[in-house]
């Protein structure tokens, strides 16, 4: 795995999504670096990335409401642990639970395993709330997938923050997903 600087010579060839995400970009001129690797299906696998980068690559969860009416994706740290109940009480949505592919598919245009941030681009409808946790802010980098899990990217939180949900249409809720061990 080699970290590159933006958009990969061989952008033609890849998949349209992953594409779509460089072309967003570079129409804003945001600076990025990139690894290529092999699918990363795991929190584990990510971990050797996320030390190329030098930005944590985010644990990214696609969750819904009991009903399935109401979705969300949560950027949080990968070594946090999830907790629905917690999470629930903060955004006032009881049941969560992890939306189905059928879902991701719909809204995100992703597939397990490639969720990510920069899928917020697809979702025309603002059918997904994006839900952040506080830490995650806190970090210089954001370390996220280009709509596909063969690449990482490392993106400025702050580009994320000011350029690129504004450009995506979407707007972001703060969470802190901080527990303490009951005595």
């Amino acid at each position: 795995m080699i970290l590159a600087q933006g958009r990969p010579a061989d952008a033609d060839l890849r998949i349209e999504k992953e594409r779509k995400v460089y072309d967003l970009l570079d129409r804003y001129a945001l600076p990025y670096q990139r690894v290529d690797h092999e699918p990363a299906m795991t929190m584990e696998i990510c971990a050797e990335i996320t030390q190329i980068l030098g930005a944590e690559i985010c644990k990214n969860l696609f969750l819904c409401n009991r009903q399935q009416t109401d979705f969300y994706l949560l950027m949080m740290p990968a070594d946090k642990p999830f907790k629905t109940k917690d999470l629930s009480a903060q955004i006032g949505s009881s049941r969560l639970s992890f939306a189905t592919a059928e879902h991701m598919e719909r809204y995100l245009d992703l597939t397990p395993g490639s969720v990510s941030v920069l899928g917020l681009m697809n979702d025309a409808e603002n059918a997904v709330q994006l839900i952040i946790d506080r830490d995650v802010l806190e970090q210089p980098f954001v370390g996220c997938h280009p709509c596909i899990n063969t690449s990482s990217l490392k993106i400025a939180t702050k580009d994320l923050i000011n350029v690129l949900l504004p450009a995506m249409k979407h707007d972001y809720r703060i969470v802190d997903l901080n527990y303490t061990e009951s005595v």
